[in-house]
């Protein structure tokens, strides 16, 4: 549904991508979403846990850079993690201060498990678009974004 906003035409095709954006990305995080819970995991808490799997033990800061999550933030869903057993943090024996996350074996048990699933029902919800578009999306998504993280907090007032 476009909006009802009456501005200048610019403004106007602005509002009606955005709002198409968000819309999109409401409905397929609400799918992903719904999966995830039937493993008591939160997107970001799969963020946390595929980020390991892929990568490798990371420090906390590193985790909450690649999530676009605050420091604050990230703490809570490592501590959730970590509850259940999935994550571990370690302390630095040469420096008590940095903190390395790794996933337990029962957390890389668990993504090898539900990895696989998680890329069909991806691949399933972005095969409406064709490889061309796919690539053209994630070439406009990354546009925007780094768009976005370039302004200054000011121009946006």
């Amino acid at each position: 549904m476009p909006t009802h906003y009456s501005g200048p035409p610019q403004e106007i095709q602005a509002l009606n991508a955005f709002i198409n954006l968000i819309r999109a990305a409401d409905s397929i995080s609400a799918k992903i979403n719904t999966a995830l819970s039937d493993y008591g995991l939160t997107e970001t808490q799969f963020g946390v846990l595929e980020s390991l799997f892929h990568l490798g033990s990371l420090c906390q800061k590193a985790l909450a850079d690649k999530l676009l999550k605050s420091n604050g933030n990230i703490t809570m869903v490592i501590d959730n993690l970590e509850k259940q057993e999935l994550v571990l943090r370690q302390r630095d024996s040469r420096d008590r201060r940095y903190i390395t996350i790794h996933l337990t074996p029962k957390g890389q048990s668990l993504m090898e498990k539900i990895f696989p699933a998680h890329v069909g029902r991806i691949t399933t919800l972005m095969g409406v678009l064709n490889p061309e578009e796919q690539e053209a999306l994630r070439q406009l998504c990354r546009k925007l974004g780094k768009h976005a993280q370039e302004l200054c907090p000011e121009t946006l007032r």
